[in-house]
């Protein structure tokens, strides 16, 4: 007989929790506060309905708070044209996979080579890959590229501005392996390249910088790409796409890798995913980039056709010569990415990130007026930005009496670095999805509990 669903019986959760360690359910999730838990079992006893459950739950979904969001740190309210969901959701692309069989989909593989044609156009570098899991994991695989383009590499220099979770993920990549993650000093909210020269030994694969930043800086790096490459070492860098509408890209930057996360384009905030990593690299690294590419051909007669190239990875060739075992992309997120800029185009993708940039700094400049409120440093931003408070009594109050208005006034960055010296600091985005009611309603409320 064939069961649809098959529980654990009470001597297989008593197995489990022995081989992890723990004594009971409920110390699985010690690390949660109170209010995320539920006080009492979900009351679906035997026999409901599949309507009388459905109901049942939506009602639990809808005691969730929904707010005007100004938070940030890696993930943002932009938005997205109706477009995304419309073409994203046809059942041809919903369950969408770049295939091994790749004369079989064409349509998808087309829609992927378009991914890597925009990521290319956008960065100024060569070759895009199909994508990668996120952000994050973008930033690592270049971290293992740049290793295995020089010999005897074994040390990542990295900027400490870069964000914490893709710091984290750098160190778990690195631990037990005998490669080195070496971080530079930190200089007034930007990487200090003062000591670069001399951090640049004979084992230093990359160095790895972000811009925008863990604090929303927009940095310099004048210089920087000559002083990696006379060393033989590879420059990394790191950017919300969306930026780089009205900034500077890795390529003029003289990048030899650009990685990042797509999220600002097309992604929506889903509690805090999935996501879509971009990879793209110079003509030189082409053969070394992980995972999938898309490129274009011409069958026997003459037609234009699509094919996966290129897969430096261990399903396709001997594993001691694989760059990465990355075996899969976000061929889904990715095709959002693609419509939504497809939609865009150019001068709206500029227009989102000047709207974002302006009203960012229409809001820091009336918030910075207010007691016991600063921007630490003087430096550059788009569209998030530092705001420090006087003391923590004044912060909790300030993000507790705005949520009480339904804003969401930012992310406290404390609790993505776990670091004293962020303690008062609480970064505050600002997209061109916030309108100027929404602004004013933010200041309205700043100015009561800052009074």
């Amino acid at each position: 007989m064939i069961y649809p669903y098959i529980p654990h019986t009470d001597e297989d959760r008593k197995n489990m929790l022995a081989s992890i360690g723990v004594d009971s359910m409920e110390d699985l999730y010690q690390d949660l506060s109170e209010e995320l838990l539920l006080s009492e079992p979900v009351p679906i006893s035997q026999g409901r309905s599949e309507d009388e459950v459905t109901r049942m739950i939506t009602s639990i979904a809808q005691r969730n708070k929904k707010g005007i969001s100004f938070l940030g740190a890696g993930c943002y309210d932009h938005l997205i044209p109706a477009t995304v969901q419309a073409i994203t959701s046809l059942p041809s692309f919903v369950t969408a996979y770049t295939p091994y069989q790749a004369e079989m989909s064409q349509g998808i593989l087309e829609a992927t080579y378009e991914f890597q044609s925009l990521i290319c156009e956008i960065t100024g570098l060569d070759v895009s890959n199909a994508s990668m899991y996120d952000g994050a994991n973008a930033l690592v695989e270049a971290a293992s590229t740049s290793l295995s383009n020089k010999r005897r590499a074994t040390t990542i220099l990295v900027s400490p501005t870069i964000h914490p979770f893709s710091l984290m993920v750098l160190d778990t990549w690195a631990k037990g392996t005998g490669r080195v993650i070496k971080q530079l000093s930190e200089k007034n909210g930007l990487c200090d390249f003062s000591n670069l020269e001399e951090s640049l030994g004979e084992e230093a694969g990359a160095l790895i910088v972000q811009s925008p930043n863990r604090y929303g800086f927009l940095e310099d790096y004048s210089g920087v790409a000559d002083l990696v490459h006379q060393k033989n070492s590879l420059f990394v860098m790191s950017s919300d796409l969306l930026s780089l509408g009205i900034q500077k890209s890795p390529a003029e930057w003289g990048a030899d890798i650009a990685v990042g996360d797509t999220q600002s384009l097309g992604l929506p905030l889903a509690f805090g995913g999935p996501s879509c990593g971009y990879m793209a690299v110079t003509k030189a690294l082409m053969r070394k980039i992980p995972g999938r590419i898309v490129g274009a051909t011409v069958d026997g007669q003459g037609r234009k056709g699509y094919t996966l190239t290129l897969q430096a990875r261990e399903q396709h060739i001997k594993r001691e010569h694989a760059t990465s075992n990355i075996c899969s992309n976000q061929a889904l997120s990715a095709l959002m990415t693609t419509v939504h800029l497809s939609s865009l185009g150019w001068a709206g993708m500029e227009e989102a990130a000047s709207q974002s940039y302006v009203k960012a700094h229409y809001l820091a400049y009336h918030l910075v007026q207010l007691p016991g409120i600063t921007i630490p440093w003087e430096s550059p931003f788009w569209c998030e930005f530092p705001l420090v408070f006087s003391d923590s009594k004044k912060m909790r109050k300030f993000i507790q009496e705005l949520r009480n208005e339904g804003i969401f006034a930012g992310v406290r960055l404390v609790v993505l670095t776990k670091q004293v010296k962020d303690e008062l600091v609480l970064l505050i985005a600002v997209t061109e999805k916030r309108s100027r009611e929404e602004l004013e309603l933010y200041l309205a409320a700043a100015r009561r509990v800052m009074k």
